[in-house]
């Protein structure tokens, strides 16, 4: 049967995605490569279990594909343990939690206002209503910096079991060695959600926090890691029989981790997008990923500094990684969820997002976060950053001058449409 409702609504959006451009930092392309592998036939298949400890038959196969990205994932990252079956970032974090914690026991992790994630213990969060959540956050909203200072005196004084570096929208990047001092300082597992930048630390242009001592990071495997929607656990430790229990133990928290994972959180694996994964740890091991990666820093940097040239207000003013987040409220004098309506009308995607402490509500705010993996993936360079700053500059001064926005669409859509997709090829 040809679903025809569907197939339009696929082209539709195939169309919209070739010409606009992605600014969403969470946001990139795959490879026709990855695509296949995730409609492949291994969708078909449960594989409740482990390589080599399942519980249904068939699994001459997917013993071989998981234990493929397992590897592939470890190499990459210099971890002793990868999990790939998490079907998402969240649950990835909620595995960690569960497998070292009991409720009530406190988790530190960055202000969400500040740049940390749901997952960090928003109230209403499952996690939060589990955990305790104590905070750190910027000290200098111009500079970025961190108050390490006081995180160690909150720290010393709540002694946190699991202290969490990471964020979803912070534009620097993070001291690991003085996490690592305070972590170790008052006895706490070191967690690094590495979601935002995991292709950056695998391509070698950003620090890894197992350099420095930490023990669990989790990520996503899309973002900057160019692969399929997923996510997995890397960790330092003893890897052993998920199906034995041990002692909760730091050493031990590679079988904690998978044991918590299957079957604590989650049933079947997702096994045509670990075969997914797979492919693209391959591809990130590669040398061009390496140049990619670089090149997503460098038009980060053209970006921010052609944004701020046109009256743009960046908290931190720039950016260390992929991403910037934009103060439109004192930029325009409107909020951000005005500013991504306006730019979604000339092709250009952002989305809303907080400020440190910002005055206005979550779905209102005063800001817009934005980044350069996914036009970086469709081979954009640091030339094309000032084009792409003056059109958001335009529009959001034209918001209301449909004939002017009509102008910079074309404009966007004649651009955009010169650069494939990278599952053309």
């Amino acid at each position: 049967m040809d679903d025809k409702t569907v197939s339009k609504l696929i082209a539709a959006e195939e169309k919209r995605q070739r010409e606009g451009l992605e600014l969403i930092p969470s946001e990139n392309y795959v490879s026709r490569e990855i695509l296949k592998a995730m409609g492949s036939v291994f969708t078909n298949k449960y594989s409740e279990g482990y390589p080599g400890k399942r519980y249904y038959g068939g699994q001459v196969n997917t013993d071989v594909v998981e234990q493929l990205a397992i590897d592939r994932a470890k190499a990459l990252f210099k971890a002793d343990h990868a999990n790939v079956q998490p079907h998402s970032g969240a649950p990835a974090n909620e595995a960690v939690y569960h497998a070292w914690l009991e409720p009530g026991d406190t988790i530190m992790g960055m202000e969400l206002s500040h740049g940390g994630h749901l997952t960090h213990g928003r109230p209403g969060t499952i996690s939060a209503k589990l955990f305790n959540f104590v905070r750190y956050g910027i000290k200098d909203i111009e500079t970025g910096e961190i108050d390490y200072d006081l995180m160690r005196e909150i720290a010393l004084k709540t002694k946190p079991k699991v202290i969490l570096a990471g964020f979803s929208s912070y534009p620097r990047e993070l001291d690991y060695g003085k996490f690592a001092s305070i972590g170790n300082e008052v006895g706490a597992v070191l967690m690094a959600d590495i979601a935002h930048i995991a292709g950056l630390i695998a391509g070698g242009v950003l620090a890894n926090p197992l350099d420095f001592g930490f023990q669990v990071m989790t990520t996503t495997t899309h973002k900057t890691l160019r692969g399929p929607r997923g996510a997995m656990i890397l960790s330092k430790g003893k890897v052993g029989n998920p199906l034995q229990g041990v002692d909760k133990t730091v050493e031990n928290l590679p079988t904690l981790i998978d044991r918590t994972v299957f079957p604590g959180l989650q049933g079947g694996p997702h096994m045509h997008i670990i075969a997914a994964k797979a492919v693209a740890f391959h591809e990130a091991s590669q040398p061009e990923f390496k140049v990619y990666c670089k090149q997503v820093l460098k038009n980060a940097k053209a970006l921010s500094d052609a944004l701020m040239k046109k009256g743009f207000k960046l908290i931190t003013n720039g950016t260390d990684n992929h991403m910037m987040v934009a103060d439109i409220q004192s930029s325009f004098g409107f909020d951000g969820s005005i500013a991504e309506k306006t730019l979604d009308r000339i092709g250009l995607t952002l989305n809303k997002n907080v400020i440190p402490d910002d005055p206005l509500p979550p779905y209102k705010p005063s800001g817009v976060r934005l980044g350069t993996p996914a036009i970086t993936t469709r081979g954009l360079g640091v030339e094309h950053m000032a084009q792409v700053a003056e059109w958001m500059n335009k529009a959001l001064r034209a918001r209301n001058d449909e004939t002017e926005l009509g102008k910079i669409a074309k404009q966007v859509k004649a651009f955009a449409s010169s650069f494939p997709l990278p599952s053309d090829s």
